[in-house]
């Protein structure tokens, strides 16, 4: 925007210089010949004053030191002064009238004077030069104004222009930590009352948003909260098995819901940029929980992961429902028995791979599945890998394969 302001400025100062100092360079040169002229005719007519006078030769002889050649022309023939033919022009100066005639290199000016003897016609010859004395330092002069003053726009449009971007800059810086997550970013109000406007405008959102998102905190929390309730009453019909066994096993899985709702209403309180977990351990765990069920369903479940710490830009309960979701797609839409692989690399780079029919077109579509299903898994893992800076990759058949990139973190939180 700079630029083009300033290339503006540029454009429009000079038309405005051309459209000046063009007549101006004109009118210039104009008076310039002009005082040229009127200082030729006044050399001529002192000259013929003197005419049939004896200081006529004593007041050529004066003005030959002067910057314009003089010749007289006598009426017998004679010719004082310097050089000239006897044109036409000095033919018709002699008939008594005062002429201007253009002449090789220059103007020529013609006064007559009546002696007794006849007319006597001086003819005074302006160069070229003498005409244009003058006209090219003021046209530099001009020119050197006219740069200056064009350089002295630029400069004034760049202020201008600046003056306007760089509250613009900071407001893009703004948007660009907002939408990284730091909704703790405000623009400054600098600039002219438009830009100063829109920085408002700016800062309204990031409240609105700040508050909406605790709003949704808040609600995720008192949801998960009110979740409780049913697992007591659930505790309560599981402790009342007759088999021990079989009740501590129900027991144990709804400890584990239990823990899960507890993290979901603790990490649902928290700003999810300044989480961080070890990927490693969490996929270890969540790893384990379901290699259980594999066993349970004659599933073979080949581990690789990659020993941690491996820190990633999300908290632990979205990477294990990350993990969960993705783990629970492979269990509820591939028969039992069908093998899967889970891999976690240094990059950090989560593939789950399995064996079974692959997915339906419409597989990353929000809230569709093709398999009777909610259709979240999906998107809940490619979200989780978006907000930790990373994404999510579908691979074709044979089999289904998706993989999660997630961004390292500097260091635990």
């Amino acid at each position: 925007m700079r630029r083009w302001l300033a290339l503006l400025a540029a454009a429009i100062t000079s038309l405005v210089l051309i459209a000046l100092l063009v007549p101006m360079a004109l009118l210039i040169r104009s008076v310039a010949e002009n005082g040229a002229m009127s200082r030729a005719t006044a050399t001529a007519e002192s000259v013929a004053v003197a005419a049939g006078s004896p200081a006529l030769a004593l007041t050529v002889e004066q003005a030959r030191g002067g910057p314009f050649p003089v010749t007289v022309f006598l009426p017998g023939g004679g010719v004082l002064g310097a050089t000239a033919a006897r044109d036409d022009a000095v033919r018709l100066a002699a008939t008594g009238r005062s002429v201007t005639a253009h002449a090789p290199g220059g103007r020529a000016v013609l006064s007559s004077a009546l002696t007794p003897e006849g007319t006597v016609v001086v003819r005074v010859f302006v160069s070229d030069a003498e005409l244009t004395r003058g006209v090219r330092e003021a046209w530099l002069g001009l020119a050197a104004l006219g740069l200056l003053l064009v350089a002295l726009g630029i400069v004034l449009a760049d202020r201008l222009a600046l003056a306007i971007t760089r509250p613009i800059g900071a407001m893009a810086q703004v948007s660009h930590r907002l939408a990284g997550g730091d909704l703790t970013a405000r623009a400054a109000l600098d600039g002219p009352p438009e830009v100063r406007s829109v920085a408002l405008a700016l800062n309204h959102l990031a409240g609105r948003i700040d508050d909406l998102l605790a709003a949704e905190r808040e609600s995720v929390a008192d949801l998960s909260h009110r979740l409780r309730t049913p697992l007591t009453g659930l505790r309560l019909d599981a402790e009342s098995l007759a088999d021990p066994a079989e009740a501590a096993r129900i027991a144990a899985r709804i400890d584990e819901l239990q823990r899960a709702v507890t993290r979901v209403i603790t990490e649902a309180r928290q700003r999810s940029n300044e989480q961080s977990c070890d990927a490693a351990e969490v996929v270890a765990e969540r790893a384990a929980f379901w290699s259980v069920l594999a066993e349970d369903q004659g599933r073979e479940m080949r581990l690789d992961l990659a020993k941690g710490p491996l820190p990633v830009r999300v908290g632990a309960a979205e990477l294990g429902a990350c993990v969960d979701a993705l783990l629970g797609n492979v269990f509820a839409h591939t028969p039992e028995g069908v093998a899967l692989a889970v891999r976690l690399t240094p990059g950090v780079r989560l593939v789950v791979a399995d064996e079974g029919p692959g997915f339906p077109p419409q597989a990353l579509e929000r809230g569709r599945s093709g398999a009777g299903s909610t259709g979240l898994g999906l998107d809940i893992a490619r979200r989780t890998a978006e907000s930790a800076g990373g994404a999510l990759e579908l691979s074709p058949g044979p089999g289904a394969t998706v993989t999660v990139t997630l961004s390292p973190a500097l260091a635990l939180s």
